[in-house]
């Protein structure tokens, strides 16, 4: 798959609340910066981290993830999105790298 197929196939997951696939579309040593807590996030790194960090998120039933946009530059991929809980949302992007058709990199910010 390309770039743009691999991060599609991740959101699809995502949007599934499904961890392992998810997890199946990330390298060994991913790396994710999450959006919080402020001002810089915190990194994870590795699959096992990732998947600790992820799985109250798709845990939440409540939850709802939605693309907005999504486009790919070389092995990066950008994609803007809506995240909705309970009462709640936010709106966010996230800076993709690919390596190997496998997502290595997941940079998240947030509008706030």
């Amino acid at each position: 798959m390309d770039p743009l197929e691999v991060v599609q196939a991740f959101g699809r997951a995502w949007a599934a609340h499904d961890l392992d696939g998810v997890l199946a579309l990330v390298t060994d040593d991913v790396v994710f910066d999450a959006t919080g807590p402020a001002p810089d996030g915190t990194r994870h790194v590795g699959r096992a981290a990732v998947a600790r960090a992820w799985r109250p998120i798709l845990a939440d039933p409540a939850s709802c993830f939605e693309e907005e946009e999504t486009f790919a530059a070389g092995n990066r991929v950008v994609q803007r999105w809506r995240y909705t809980w309970g009462d709640g949302h936010v709106r966010g992007v996230d800076l993709f790298t690919v390596r190997d058709g496998r997502v290595a990199e997941k940079r998240s910010y947030v509008k706030g």
